[in-house]
C-alpha cells in the first residue's frame, strides 16, 4: 500500500513544476505577446522588446497546453479562467501529496513497530536456545544493548528514513525522465553536479558507517559495564573498588562519545556540501538558460522557452531536495545497518545444543545415571574431560570432590546438556540424553546453585519457577522444608 501511495505522491509533486511552466507559455506570454497589455495591466505605453527575444507563444513553446495550444488573441478573461483552472489543479496536487504523504507515515511506522515487536521476539526466542558457552564469552550488557540501541535505530529507519529515501530516489528518477522528455541537451546541462553528488556521498556515508558501526559498539561495552557493576555492586564495595569502577566506565563513556561526535561529524558536513552543490545547480539552469533565450530561444535544435526555463528551475529545486535529503538520511541509514549488523550478527549465532529430529520423550526416570569414556571441551582441541566413567544408582548420593577446576561443575553441565560431549555419552536409564528432548529431560533434573538468583516476581512464583503447575500449598511445603517460611512470613503480605 505504501509502495503505490509513495509513487502516486510523488507523480503528483513532479507534475508541479511542468503546471507552472504552462502557466507562463500556454497562458501569460501569449497574452502579453498578442493581445493589448494595457487592456490587461492598465498601461497605454509598453515598451517593445528587445531585438530577438521571444517570450513564447505558439512560435517556440517547448511545454505541452494540457488546456489546448496557446492562443495569443485570448481575452483577459479566457486567459484567467485558464491560469484558474491551472491553479486549482496545482492546490489540489499539493492536497493530495500532503494526504498521501500523512497517510504513508501512518502504514510505515505501523508496519516499522511490528517489525520491531517480530524482531525482538525472534531474537530473544534466539538466545533462550544459545548454549552455556555463548553466555560465558559475550558480555550480558552488550547482549541487552541489542535489545534496545540496536533496535530502536533499526525501527526509526524503519518507519522514517526508508520511506523518505525510497520516495526521494523515485522523485529524482520522475524528475530526470521529465526533464529529458522536454529537453535532452538542457536535462544534461542542469545535471552537471550529480556525479559530483554521488560521489560526495558516497565517501561520506561509509565514512559515516564505520563511525557509526563504532559508536553501537561502544555504547554495548557501556551498557556492559554498567550492568555488570551493577550487578556485582556487593563486591565492588567489599573490595573498595568504587574508583575503579568509576574511572572504567568513564573511559568507555568517553569512547562511546568519541564515536558519536565522529559519526555526525560526518553526517553534519555532508548536507551544506550538497547544499551548495544544489544552488550551483540552480545558478547553471537559470544562467544557461537566460542566455539561451536570449540567443534566440533554441538550443542543439531544442526550443527553449520562458515557461521552459521556470520549469527546470522548478525541477532543479524538486531534484535537490531529495537528494540533500537522501544523503543526509543515507547517513543516518549507517547506524541502522550498524545496529542491523549487530542484531541478525546475534540471530546468526548457530545453536549448538539442538534436538535430533527424532528425538523422543523421556519417561519418567528412576534416576541411573552413567557417563561412558566423556570427553569434552570448551574449545575445539582443548580438552577439560578426558574418559571419565561415573555410575549413579537410583536413590544413591553421589558427590563430586576435587580441586578447582578440576572439571567438577563440567560434570554436572553435561547432563542437562547445557554441554554436549565432544566424545562418549552419558545416558539415563538407558538413554542417551541426546537422543531425548531437551524439556523431557531438564523438567526431570534438579539444581541448587551455589549462587542464588531471583526473578523480579514473587516469592511464591520464584519457588514454582520450575514446577509452573505447583500450588501454593506445595510451594508453602517446600519453603518449610527448606526452613524459608519463618523468614519469607516476615516479608511484606507474606
Amino acid at each position: 500500500i505504501v509502495a503505490v501511495l509513495i509513487i502516486g505522491g510523488t507523480y503528483m509533486q513532479v507534475l508541479v513544476p511542468d503546471l507552472t511552466g504552462q502557466i507562463v507559455d500556454c497562458y501569460l506570454t501569449p497574452y502579453v505577446a498578442g493581445s493589448s497589455v494595457g487592456e490587461a495591466v492598465g498601461v497605454s505605453d509598453v515598451p517593445d522588446l528587445p531585438a530577438g527575444v521571444d517570450l513564447g507563444g505558439e512560435s517556440n513553446a517547448a511545454i505541452n497546453c494540457w488546456f489546448g495550444d496557446p492562443d495569443p488573441t485570448a481575452t483577459a478573461e479566457e486567459t484567467i479562467a485558464g491560469l484558474g483552472r491551472l491553479v486549482l489543479i496545482i492546490t489540489g496536487l499539493f492536497i493530495g501529496s500532503a494526504l498521501i504523504t500523512a497517510a504513508s507515515f501512518y502504514l510505515l511506522r505501523w508496519a516499522g513497530f511490528r517489525v520491531l515487536r517480530d524482531l525482538r521476539a525472534e531474537v530473544f526466542a534466539h538466545i533462550q536456545k544459545l548454549s552455556l558457552g555463548f553466555f560465558n564469552q559475550q558480555e550480558a550488557g552488550d547482549v541487552m544493548s541489542r535489545f534496545t540501541n540496536d533496535m530502536s535505530t533499526l525501527q526509526q529507519a524503519i518507519a522514517f528514513a526508508v520511506l523518505q529515501v525510497i520516495s526521494g530516489f523515485l522523485l529524482i528518477g520522475m524528475i530526470i525522465w521529465q526533464m529529458f522528455s522536454k529537453s535532452v541537451p538542457y536535462a544534461l546541462i542542469s545535471l552537471i553536479t550529480l556525479p559530483l553528488m554521488f560521489i560526495v556521498t558516497r565517501w561520506f556515508s561509509g565514512q559515516a558507517r564505520k563511525a557509526f558501526r563504532q559508536a553501537q559498539q561502544e555504547i554495548g561495552t557501556v551498557n556492559a559495564d554498567l550492568q555488570e557493576s551493577i550487578s556485582a555492586v556487593r563486591e565492588v564495595q567489599a573490595f573498595s573498588r568504587e574508583d575503579e569502577n568509576i574511572e572504567q566506565f568513564r573511559l568507555s563513556n568517553a569512547a562511546n562519545r568519541d564515536a558519536n561526535i565522529k559519526a555526525q561529524a560526518y553526517t553534519s558536513a555532508l548536507a551544506p556540501t550538497l547544499e551548495a552543490f544544489g544552488y550551483a545547480s540552480l545558478a547553471i539552469v537559470a544562467v544557461v538558460g537566460g542566455l539561451l533565450l536570449l540567443s534566440g530561444g533554441t538550443f542543439m535544435g531544442t526550443a527553449v522557452s520562458l515557461g521552459l526555463i521556470i520549469t527546470f528551475i522548478g525541477y532543479t529545486q524538486q531534484f535537490n531536495n531529495p537528494v540533500q535529503q537522501i544523503s543526509v538520511l543515507w547517513t543516518n541509514l549507517q547506524s541502522a545497518v550498524a545496529g542491523a549488523e549487530r542484531i541478525f550478527g546475534l540471530l546468526d549465532v548457530p545453536v549448538e545444543i539442538k534436538e535430533k529430529p527424532d528425538a523422543v520423550e523421556l519417561p519418567t526416570v528412576q534416576g541411573h545415571v552413567i557417563y561412558e569414556d566423556v570427553w569434552a571441551e570448551y574449545l575445539p582441541g582443548e580438552p577439560v574431560l578426558k574418559g571419565i566413567n561415573i555410575t549413579a544408582e537410583p536413590g544413591k548420593t553421589v558427590a563430586i570432590v576435587g580441586p578447582t577446576g578440576a572439571g567438577k561443575t563440567t560434570i554436572i553441565n553435561l547432563l542437562p546438556r547445557f554441554w554436549d560431549v565432544s566424545s562418549g555419552r552419558i545416558t539415563i536409564d538407558g538413554y542417551d540424553i541426546r537422543d531425548v528432548t531437551l524439556k523431557s529431560l531438564r523438567e526431570q533434573i534438579g539444581l541448587v546453585l551455589q549462587d542464588t538468583f531471583l526473578f523480579s516476581d514473587t516469592v511464591m512464583n520464584n519457588i514454582r519457577y520450575g514446577n509452573p503447575g505447583a500450588t501454593d500449598e506445595e510451594v508453602i511445603a517446600a519453603a518449610k522444608v527448606a526452613h524459608a517460611d519463618s523468614f519469607i512470613q516476615r516479608l511484606e503480605n507474606g
